[in-house]
């Protein structure tokens, strides 16, 4: 059996499918390590402000989402650690171009901490075979999109000195759709991958 279709077989992520050891895989995860973060910034470049809240709608999630699924827990987590780093070395690719100088970032604080443990429980989930299949995929993206509210509500409330109706009206509501659609998305194209693996090697 090939190390391919052995990986195919059992649990992993898609990223445990690139081969290398050594010096070689060391390579490999940084260069994983950096292209998911690099992909979060990129998408936090489709931001949308709101005028009711200072938390702004972009495609941070879905990112965080297939990165943290697609790399598995450690890679996943160190991404967004890498993300959240580059900033104070200048890099301006938190939303809309923002880096650490914005004042307005303190009430987003939370989420981008969530983003490291979201990114880890979808790639802890994904190693156990959960994204193979659309639904087990879909709840996974739906529970490490919960993880996110769970740790930028509570700080955009002490933030702004909201109260638990405001906060989950300024911190929550607002996001519900359309993260709703970026786990759908997320969920459809991680099973469609592996699908498409199996069918390479099957070819």
């Amino acid at each position: 059996m090939t190390t391919l279709s052995q990986s195919l077989a059992r649990p992993g992520t898609l990223a445990d499918l690139i081969p290398g050891s050594g010096a070689v895989a060391i390579a490999r995860d940084a260069g994983l390590v950096i292209g998911g973060a690099a992909l979060t910034g990129l998408a936090a470049q489709v931001s949308i402000p709101l005028s009711f809240t200072p938390v702004p709608l972009t495609l941070q999630t879905f990112a965080v989402l297939l990165v943290g699924a697609s790399l598995g827990w450690m890679r996943g987590a160190l991404s967004m650690l890498v993300y959240l780093a580059a900033p104070v070395a200048g890099v301006p690719w938190f939303a809309a171009g923002s880096d650490y100088s914005d004042p307005t970032l303190k009430y987003t604080y939370g989420y981008l901490i969530g983003f490291v443990l979201a990114a880890a429980l979808a790639g802890f989930l994904s190693s156990r075979g959960n994204d193979r299949h659309f639904v087990s995929s879909f709840g996974e993206m739906v529970l490490s999109s919960a993880v996110i509210y769970l740790v930028g509500v509570p700080v955009l409330m002490a933030t702004a000195s909201l109260g638990v109706a405001d906060g989950i009206a300024q911190g929550v509501a607002p996001f519900i759709p359309g993260d709703l659609l970026k786990a759908l998305a997320a969920a459809g194209l991680l099973p469609m991958a592996w699908k498409l693996l199996k069918r390479d090697k099957q070819a």
